[in-house]
């Protein structure tokens, strides 16, 4: 069967449209789509269908949030929008799983309302990349858009730039920014002494502040939020969604 497709194919007089190398679930989905379409289409495959890759995938239409860890935030934007549209084109094959999570039945209470707090923070922290990602400015859209976004008071991007290279930044000394995060991604303080070096006309409103590392090359720089309520910034919420914040504002700024 296989040979005699290829000689079909051989004897083909007419150009195609579409040549597909590789028979998996996203070849085998482009030569669907192509093909509806009414484009000439032929797909080649080296062993099986779905023999590789695809034979080993869950079959779940997650939309590739564990890449979130790595900070490849457009591939998961893009991702979740390719999820959003086999939704609405394809409910026949794609449903909503929900998922059941086991607690101690004593432990229950405490359990959820941590898991409620960390997806609310997450929920929040997946808003600030967004607009990070529209954003033309990174600097004015942390200090700007994001105390709306994350329910804090204030937000700004601080910098180690004595040379003032980068605009809509605060400037901190030189080594001040290992001097604070002391070698952690992600640090949780309770009436901070240098609010006015990091908060400027925020200052007044610091009785709690998270001070975030935004990694990769150039200047050292953290984004610095600050809040009056403890519950808005609350360690016991995880410093995981903040340090992924951290490092979409690093992949913003092209670090």
């Amino acid at each position: 069967m296989r040979s005699e497709a290829l000689k079909r194919l051989e004897g083909e007089s007419d150009v195609l449209d579409v040549l597909i190398i590789g028979g998996g679930a996203t070849g085998l989905g482009i030569a669907v789509d192509a093909a509806t379409r009414g484009y000439r289409t032929a797909l080649v495959e080296a062993g099986d269908f779905a023999q590789a890759t695809s034979s080993r995938a869950t079959k779940l239409v997650h939309g590739g949030v564990r890449y979130l860890a790595s900070g490849q935030i457009h591939l998961v934007y893009e991702a979740l929008h390719e999820r959003a549209v086999m939704l609405r084109n394809a409910p026949h094959l794609v449903q909503p799983l929900p998922f059941a999570l086991p607690a101690m039945a004593d432990r229950a209470d405490g359990v959820l309302a941590a898991g409620r707090a960390a997806a609310g923070l997450a929920a929040r922290v997946q808003a600030a990349v967004l607009a990070l990602i529209r954003a033309a400015d990174p600097a004015d859209c942390v200090s700007a858009e994001m105390p709306g976004i994350l329910a804090v008071d204030a937000a700004a991007l601080c910098m180690e730039d004595p040379d003032g290279l980068m605009q809509g930044v605060r400037r901190l000394p030189p080594g001040k920014v290992a001097a604070l995060l002391g070698g952690r991604d992600v640090v949780f303080r309770d009436a901070p002494a240098d609010s006015v070096l990091l908060h400027a006309e925020a200052a007044a409103l610091a009785r709690h502040d998270a001070l975030i590392r935004v990694p990769g090359s150039g200047p050292a720089a953290i984004v610095a939020l600050v809040t009056r309520d403890s519950r808005t910034l609350d360690p016991g919420q995880g410093a995981g969604a903040l340090a992924f914040l951290g490092r979409a504002v690093a992949a913003a700024l092209g670090r």
